[in-house]
């Protein structure tokens, strides 16, 4: 918020400096980003009053002007279109010094001699207007000093509040920080209730209560459309960036600045029966007040009447309804809006506007009957009219309840680490408007005012008192406490080997977001709903993943888009599963995706690309990093992410843990990926948990061999082979090894030759033929009756 310095100081006069107080208020959490001058600097510039404009000879867009400065006349070349016989401007007479050390000097221009210059805003540093010179008030004093009757001599000063401070959006709600800092009286306006001078009403219903609680409306007739808004008002409004329009729009964006309660006038002879606030029907439609057409969703609040909608509640009126210049009968309105039922709307039609930004942080809800008073007494006083009386539609249950809440004097003192003063708790929160009645010797029961929304909790009671008291202010103490080394299990495989391990093997760890879009959750898990957010950021990020996948597949899309072609990913993060009984599982996991060529670019590398078993490979060393990787297997399975004839279920102890294989072709297609791109996703408590280690001596006796040609199905794997041979080949068994796999001329058609080695070693003693002829016979039989296996011949 962009505020006058002179505005603040009608309020609160703290004994500071500009720059002090700016220091300050950035201390106290209220940051500001800039302090600037309201014009540039100048001098020799004074009011004056254009007596004649002629038309240059010599030059078609140049005029002779006669100017007076209430004491002299001068003759001054002046190129503004704007430029006219009794029209007070702003003159800069020889020897002014203009911003940029610019010195006005005697000139000739085309022939005809000009003593001064008529300036325009942009030329003094007041704004960016170049679109003529000045215009003043006609009844603006000639030959006062330009920055004595504009009152020059100010600051602006520009405050980046965070969301949870919308009291301060106001220059009372600033008057009151200020106050309280520097512990000086604040001088609020005092505003009275106005004497209905008519009896004339528009009745106001509420249809939609959640969403607007209160408003508060008044009939005003009789206005003078011809009335101009005052120099005092203008001025102050275009310091805080508000251009001024016409005395009603201009007045209800003054209570907006001084008050900080966004207000609006409808021109009463364009309404019809009565007010209603509802919620838009999906389709309806609205011109705005920039002359732009809004479609409206259902869950936008309206203000209506009878003929249809008058304005998006709390964010901007229409235009078929709003004041012009001539308007006589108005129907002005304070309303208080749910900040739940306006955040985000605006947003949802490109729209951002000075109230939309005041009622999503929320607006004090007790203030909407002083502002329409305090408007009504500003508009009576410069384009006059007769009032009605105040009307006011509210819904008790609906508006906000006082909070009351609990502070412990062991709590403030413990937190900031200090005794603090039982009477300088009492003074700082009461200074901010709080109540305070002691509970007992040891709390207070707080209540919170109505403009300050984000204080809920002890917390925050204990937030501001450390903000006013002066951070700089509290002592510095070191934290001491006892900090053991928490216990890790000899069996459980840390997260940070596993990323070692996966880093080892040329992956990059990535960190993606937790919320993604809905479309593409459900690409990649169609079975599951997922958790949607109440308020998400943007579309993009509109539910919480159920799978890591989404995140890592745009990371990949990402990165070819900037030709990178061999990709290595891995993340470990939490994915959100709703469950049946309506909570939801947040289950740690670990996913990768890999992309492109199986070995990096290189003079001896080569140029293969990346197939189904190389990632089955990683995933594989990383199972075996518990040292029990005989407990994991390998099922052929459909994942609707997967390619259908290269995806497998991971499983451990029969339970299926995660998920690797191909990305399916048509979400290839969908995400404009360059393939083939391979991904695995692994329930992270299942790697974590491994094998307590175990010492077992190395055997000094020599292995013994043998290998086995079988021919079996296609369909058979060789994890049922390889468990089949180990169940029978007896305790002495070391190892199965696949050396060889063969089909084609020889093998008849569905079936498959698969070579393996059986190796023996016994710790104690040396194996004899005759005990390995016998396993082998043993693993035949076995692997002829589980698997229809026979032997090659």
């Amino acid at each position: 918020m962009k505020f006058s310095e002179q505005w603040l100081r009608e309020w609160v006069k703290p004994a500071l400096s500009t720059q002090a107080l700016a220091d300050q208020l950035s201390l106290a959490g209220l940051e500001v980003d800039e302090v600037s001058d309201v014009a540039g600097h100048f001098e020799g510039v004074v009011v004056a009053e254009i007596i004649s404009a002629t038309q240059h000879p010599d030059a078609d867009k140049l005029q002779v002007c006669q100017v007076s400065d209430g004491s002299e006349t001068f003759q001054v070349v002046c190129g503004a279109a704007n430029a006219r016989a009794g029209l007070k401007t702003a003159f800069a007479r020889v020897g002014a010094v203009l911003p940029g050390d610019f010195n006005i000097k005697k000139a000739k221009l085309r022939g005809v001699e000009s003593m001064g210059m008529l300036c325009a805003e942009d030329e003094l540093g007041i704004s960016d207007d170049h679109g003529g010179i000045m215009e003043l008030a006609a009844d603006a004093p000639v030959g006062l000093d330009l920055r004595e009757f504009l009152n020059l001599n100010d600051s602006l000063i520009d405050v980046d509040l965070t969301p949870n401070r919308g009291d301060c959006l106001s220059i009372s709600g600033l008057a009151r920080e200020v106050g309280v800092l520097n512990q000086v009286a604040v001088t609020s306006v005092q505003v009275a209730d106005v004497a209905p001078v008519c009896a004339d009403t528009f009745s106001v219903k509420l249809e939609a209560p959640h969403a607007c609680p209160r408003y508060v409306g008044r009939v005003i007739r009789n206005i003078n459309p011809g009335a101009t808004t005052p120099l005092w008002m203008q001025e102050k409004l275009r310091r805080s960036g508000i251009r001024s329009i016409d005395p009603v729009v201009d007045v209800t964006n003054y209570v907006l600045l001084e008050l900080g309660q966004p207000m609006h006038a409808f021109d009463l002879n364009k309404l019809s029966e009565g007010i209603v606030v509802r919620m838009a029907n999906a389709g309806e439609t609205l011109v705005l007040l920039d002359e732009t057409e809004v479609t409206l969703n259902d869950d936008t609040l309206l203000i209506t009447d009878a003929k249809g909608p008058l304005a998006m509640a709390g964010i901007m009126g229409g235009d078929a309804s709003g004041v012009t210049d001539e308007t006589r009968d108005i129907f002005l309105e304070s309303a208080f809006f749910s900040p739940l039922s306006i955040v985000g709307r605006a947003r949802n039609y490109g729209l951002h506007t000075d109230s939309s930004h005041r009622f999503e942080r929320g607006v004090d809800w007790q203030l909407q009957r002083k502002a329409i008073e305090r408007a009504t007494a500003l508009l009576l006083d410069i384009v006059g009219g007769e009032p009605g009386p105040v009307t006011e539609a509210f819904s008790e249950v609906d508006l906000p309840k006082v909070p009351v809440v609990i502070l412990r004097e062991s709590r403030v003192n413990s937190m900031l680490a200090m005794e603090m003063p039982q009477a300088t708790v009492e003074d700082i929160l009461s200074r901010l408007g709080m109540t305070l009645n002691r509970r007992n010797d040891q709390a207070w029961d707080v209540t919170v005012p109505s403009w300050r929304f984000d204080i809920t909790l002890e917390v925050d009671l204990i937030e501001e008192i450390a903000r006013v008291y002066g951070y700089d202010n509290l002592p510095v103490r070191t934290p001491i406490a006892q900090l053991p080394l928490p216990p890790i299990a000899e069996r459980q495989v840390t997260l940070n080997r596993i990323r070692r391990h996966l880093m080892s093997r040329d992956y990059q760890e990535a960190i993606t977001y937790s919320f993604i879009e809905a479309g593409l959750s459900a690409q990649f898990d169609p079975d599951t709903q997922p958790l949607a957010l109440a308020n998400p950021i943007s579309a993009e990020m509109a539910v919480m993943r159920t799978s890591l996948w989404p995140g890592l597949v745009k990371a990949v899309s990402y990165n070819q888009n900037r030709q990178q072609a061999r990709i290595r990913l891995f993340e470990t993060g939490q994915r959100f599963l709703p469950q049946p009984n309506g909570g939801l599982l947040q289950q740690n996991t670990i996913a990768g995706v890999i992309t492109g060529n199986r070995d990096a670019e290189g003079w001896v590398a080569a140029k293969d690309k990346i197939d189904f078993f190389d990632i089955k490979g990683d995933v594989e060393s990383l199972l075996a990093l518990g040292g029990c990787p005989e407990e994991f297997s390998f099922a052929a399975a459909e994942h609707p992410a997967l390619h259908p004839g290269q995806s497998a279920q991971i499983l451990r102890a029969g339970e299926v843990v995660g998920y690797l294989g191909a990305l399916h072709p048509l979400l290839l297609k969908k995400l404009d990926l360059n393939g083939p791109v391979y991904l695995f996703e692994l329930q992270q408590d299942a790697v974590t948990l491994g094998h307590l280690p175990r010492y077992s001596a190395l055997s000094k006796y020599p292995e013994m061999r043998r290998d086995l040609s079988l021919i079996v199905d296609e369909q058979i794997e060789f994890d049922t082979i390889r468990r089949t041979v180990i169940n029978q080949a007896g305790d002495a068994l070391k190892k199965v090894t696949l050396f060889d796999l063969y089909q084609g001329q020889g093998i008849e058609a569905g079936r498959k030759s698969l070579a393996l080695g059986l190796t023996w070693q016994h710790p104690s003693r040396t194996l004899t033929d005759e005990e390995i002829n016998n396993s082998v016979k043993a693993v035949v039989a076995a692997l002829t009756n589980v698997c229809g296996a026979s032997l090659r011949e």
